[in-house]
C-alpha cells in the first residue's frame, strides 16, 4: 500500500523532496543497518527495496521537476560475461536507484565490449560488476583491464558472492561491495559525495 500512501501524502500537501529525504531514505538505509546486524535477511531487504521503489515511482515525475537540472552521477551496472546470476545486481541497481543515482543496468552476461561503449555512451560516473561464480569472476578483470585500455575514466566497483576485498585490489578494481547497501555507501565515497 506504499503508492496509495506516498500519493495521498502528495495530495495532502507533502514536499516530494522531504518525503524522500526525511522518509524513505532514512528507513531504508536502517533495513540495511538490520541487515548488517542480521536483524533483517535477504527476505526483508528485498521487501523493502521494493517498496521503496514502489514508491519512488510516485514520487519521480515530482522530483524530476525540482532538480533544476542538479544531476546525479550515472552507473552502468551489469552481471559479466559466462555469468547468468542477477538477483544481487538487480538489488543494488535498485538500490543505488532509490538513492538517486541514475542507473543503466545492462543485464547479465554481459560481454566486455558492451559495458564499455553502455559506459562511454551514458559518460558514466561509474562501472558496477557483479559474478557470483568463480569461473566467471576472472571476466571482472578482463573489463577492468579493457576499461583502462580504452582509457574510461569511469570508477570501477565489484562484488558478488565469491568476490573480496583483495581481489579488487589484484584486479585494479576501484572498490569491492560487499551487499546493496554497502554499494550505496561505496558509490558516494568513490564519487566524492559525502
Amino acid at each position: 500500500g506504499i503508492a496509495a500512501m506516498t500519493a495521498r501524502a502528495l495530495e495532502d500537501g507533502a514536499d516530494p523532496a522531504g518525503l524522500l529525504n526525511e522518509g524513505l531514505l532514512p528507513a531504508i538505509n536502517r533495513v540495511g543497518d538490520f541487515f548488517e546486524q542480521k536483524k533483517y535477511f535477504l527476505p526483508q531487504l528485498i521487501a523493502s527495496a521494493e517498496a521503496m521503489k514502489n514508491a519512488i515511482q510516485v514520487l519521480e515525475p515530482h522530483l524530476l521537476r525540482e532538480q533544476d537540472g542538479q544531476s546525479m552521477p550515472v552507473v552502468v551496472i551489469a552481471t559479466v560475461e559466462g555469468d547468468i546470476h542477477d538477483i544481487g545486481k538487480n538489488l543494488v541497481a535498485l538500490m543505488l536507484k532509490n538513492h538517486g543515482f541514475r542507473v543503466v543496468d545492462l543485464g547479465k552476461d554481459v560481454p566486455k565490449e558492451e559495458i564499455i561503449r553502455a559506459a562511454r555512451e551514458h559518460h558514466a560516473d561509474l562501472i558496477a560488476l557483479s559474478a557470483l561464480m568463480t569461473t566467471t569472476m576472472q571476466e571482472m578483470k578482463r573489463v577492468v583491464d579493457y576499461a583502462k585500455e580504452r582509457k574510461v575514466p569511469a570508477k570501477i566497483m565489484i562484488g558478488g558472492a565469491v568476490i573480496t576485498p583483495d581481489y579488487a585490489q589484484e584486479i585494479g578494481a576501484d572498490a569491492y561491495s560487499r551487499d546493496a547497501a554497502d554499494a550505496v555507501r561505496t558509490a558516494r565515497r568513490l564519487l566524492g559525495m559525502d
